[in-house]
């Protein structure tokens, strides 16, 4: 993938490393030269501007980029600003770090598509999420092994989970099935609420709204998230 992160601070500097390490196309940008010196060997390419310069900014390519991720952590006026740029630019998938709740209301606000919590969340979880289609969620137990939530690969709906034989394809085991509903609260509000079924049946359907709990080896996750 080709990925542009705008922040080269602690998070975003180790997620632009960790996803270049995964074979990703990966321009980092901070206006920083300290910074944009520390990554240039580590990046496809690491350039120094300020992003809150509209001119400066549409200078990148944008458009031909699959993620842009705005990871500007100290300044929260530029993180609304240069997020603010990019959605009204339109490119194709815009991530942007949530500094406190109100800064998440704000993002919200703009119509950013997905927002990152760094304090909660780790670069390596969300290189992987980033690099894993239809990964939801990850849990990294060591170096080597996981367990992450993902989406159903779409080849094996309408199967059983005993037809499917995951742990024979791809020496991975379905621990339990999430399934997400929606509920109205008592305010009028829609709420998504997950319900864990627990481990699947052999003689269960497989639907396309299963959600998996999937631990394995890092490299059969892949395998299997890409099916």
């Amino acid at each position: 993938m080709k990925i542009i992160i705008i922040g080269l601070g602690n998070f975003g500097g180790h997620l632009a490393e960790k996803l270049a390490q995964r074979g990703n196309e990966v321009i980092g940008v901070d206006s920083s030269i300290d910074k944009v010196n520390a990554m240039k060997d580590k990046l496809t390419h690491a350039i120094c501007l300020n992003a809150t310069d509209q001119m400066a900014l549409s200078n990148l390519p944008l458009k031909n980029s699959d993620i842009v991720m705005v990871c500007i952590g100290e300044n929260e006026g530029a993180n609304i600003i240069v997020t603010a740029i990019l959605k009204n630019i339109g490119v194709n998938r815009l991530i942007s770090r949530a500094i406190n709740p109100l800064h998440e209301s704000v993002l919200q606000a703009l119509g950013v598509h997905e927002i990152v919590h760094p304090e909660a969340e780790t670069a390596e979880r969300w290189a992987k999420k980033l690099c894993l289609e239809g990964v939801l969620n990850s849990f990294d137990l060591n170096k080597n092994y996981s367990i992450v939530e993902v989406e159903v690969p779409k080849q094996y709906v309408g199967k059983t989970y005993e037809d499917a034989a995951f742990k024979e394809r791809y020496n991975v085991t379905v621990l339990t099935i999430i399934k997400h509903s929606e509920q109205s609260s008592f305010l009028g509000k829609n709420k998504i609420v997950s319900n864990v079924e627990g481990a699947p049946d052999p003689n269960r359907i497989i639907a396309a709204d299963d959600v998996l709990v999937v631990f394995g080896e890092n490299n059969d996750l892949q395998k299997f998230v890409r099916g």
